[in-house]
């Protein structure tokens, strides 16, 4: 199986590319990892809110393969515990699926046709996180479940 992280828009900040990076990096040990990142919306502040998401949804539906499970990062999805998150992965690599792929919304979240796609929702918490932030954490949450999925001594509990 192979994950792979959408999210809209570049991260400005240095010391968020390179933790990510390193997660990244750390990841290839255990499964196949890409962070793709679509383009922000030109223009966007002539937009309302809904068409900047249905703007932003045509881009994400266009990285999505009819065989992807699609998961979106929603602050209405199911919450886990990183040993929850583990095995929900697990579950994931177990039904044969080929690609999993995670999706961060942009500002005001994700338009009507990708909520339709999609194949579950997942919250990091009912707090809300900078767009550039979630990616680290999500990042370092996929990596925690491999290395609670190895038996490694990276999770605590």
């Amino acid at each position: 199986m192979k994950i792979k992280l959408l999210a809209i828009g570049k991260t400005d900040d240095k010391s968020l590319q390179t933790l990510i990076r390193t997660y990244e990096q750390r990841l290839k040990h255990y499964v196949k990892f890409e962070l793709f990142v679509i383009p922000d919306i030109k223009n966007s502040k002539n937009l309302s809110q809904d068409q900047q998401k249905e703007k932003e949804g045509e881009l994400v539906l266009k990285e999505i393969q009819a065989t992807d499970q699609l998961i979106l990062l929603d602050e209405k999805g199911k919450e886990y515990r990183s040993i929850e998150f583990s095995s929900f992965l697990q579950k994931k690599m177990n039904s044969g699926i080929k690609q999993l792929v995670f999706v961060i919304g942009g500002p005001y979240g994700f338009s009507e046709k990708v909520y339709q796609k999609a194949n579950g929702k997942v919250s990091f918490s009912r707090m809300t996180f900078s767009h550039q932030m979630i990616r680290l954490f999500v990042v370092e949450q996929i990596y925690r479940a491999f290395t609670i999925l190895k038996n490694e001594p990276y999770h605590h509990e």
